[in-house]
């Protein structure tokens, strides 16, 4: 069986001006930065990469992990629990 993975890219080419910005592709824009203004670039040599910055909202997490405890009185005593449970 053979499979086959088509990658469909536009380039579009940018003028740079004198303080080094670009516009980023409006399409791209609307779809990629629909709740946030921000991006981020990672530099790798003579390349850049832009993804949206995307906030996780950690109250997903909220209560995911067990701790063994039904409340923490004394966090210090917890503290040293947890330090001699990592132990054995």
């Amino acid at each position: 069986m053979i499979s086959l993975m088509v990658i469909i890219v536009r380039v579009e080419v940018k003028k740079v001006d004198k303080f080094g910005r670009i516009v980023l592709p409006a399409d791209w824009r609307e779809r990629a930065l629909r709740d946030t203004n921000y991006v981020v670039i990672l530099k790798k040599d003579n390349e850049l990469r832009i993804f949206p910055l995307r906030r996780v909202d950690l109250r997903k997490y909220f209560d995911s992990i067990d701790l063994g405890v039904d409340a923490i009185g004394d966090w210090k005593e917890f503290e040293k629990s947890l330090v001699e449970r990592g132990e054995k």
